[in-house]
């Protein structure tokens, strides 16, 4: 049986998540606490999540974990070679002000208990700063975030770049921008909220299911 190691918040294992369902991959999951150092480097010897273990070989970077699970190319990977670098340049621009947001939320889910918490507040306060100071400039945030998801809108036709097929990119531009469900304050466009709808149906994915189960 494949085998996932991941947290709940992290894009990247929701990039995962995704695209397992999307394959209708059945796996094994194995929710980390974010402090626990050991099982990672164990396994590669980096704490770095989230990590695949395949039946012949063990990974831990997503879309390398992606396009070994796609053995038939459904995701249409290699529209990264065409799109990827305005891809990539995108997730750089959102993913700012997403993490401003969302991280001083994301610590205090039942993801977290007082070790986990305490470990992923030191880490991201040392790079982001205090998350209280971060929560009061989340209007400066929201500003920021606004005229990205406007032009983001303008891209989707109905999916990212294509106007037939679901690809990979959706899967990592979506798994980014699910974080910010977590925000009180804000509502997703409904065209977005749609896009974002639509995928979680067709990836058969839902956020919390590998947490509770």
């Amino acid at each position: 049986m494949t085998t996932l190691y991941h947290y709940i918040h992290c894009p990247f294992c929701v990039r995962v998540r995704m695209a397992f369902g999307f394959l209708k991959l059945s796996y094994s999951s194995e929710v980390l606490g974010y402090d626990n150092e050991k099982k990672p480097i164990e396994l590669t010897g980096i704490k770095m999540l989230p990590i695949v273990a395949f039946s012949d070989i063990t990974l831990n970077e997503s879309l390398a974990i992606i396009k070994k699970a796609d053995k038939e190319n459904s995701l249409h990977m290699e529209s990264l070679e065409s799109q990827g670098k305005d891809l990539d340049e995108l997730l750089a621009q959102l993913a700012g002000p997403i993490h401003n947001l969302v991280m001083p939320y994301w610590v205090y889910t039942q993801e977290f208990n007082d070790e986990s918490r305490a470990y992923f507040l030191e880490k991201k306060e040392k790079k982001r700063g205090p998350f209280n100071k971060l929560m009061s400039k989340a209007p400066e945030f929201l500003g920021q975030l606004s005229p990205l998801l406007e032009e983001l809108e303008s891209k989707i036709n109905p999916y990212l770049y294509d106007q037939k097929n679901l690809t990979i990119m959706d899967i990592m531009l979506a798994s980014h921008l699910w974080g910010l469900y977590v925000l009180p304050e804000f509502q997703f466009s409904p065209r977005l909220h749609n896009y974002l709808q639509g995928i979680k149906k067709t990836c058969s994915f839902n956020y919390h299911e590998d947490y509770w189960r």
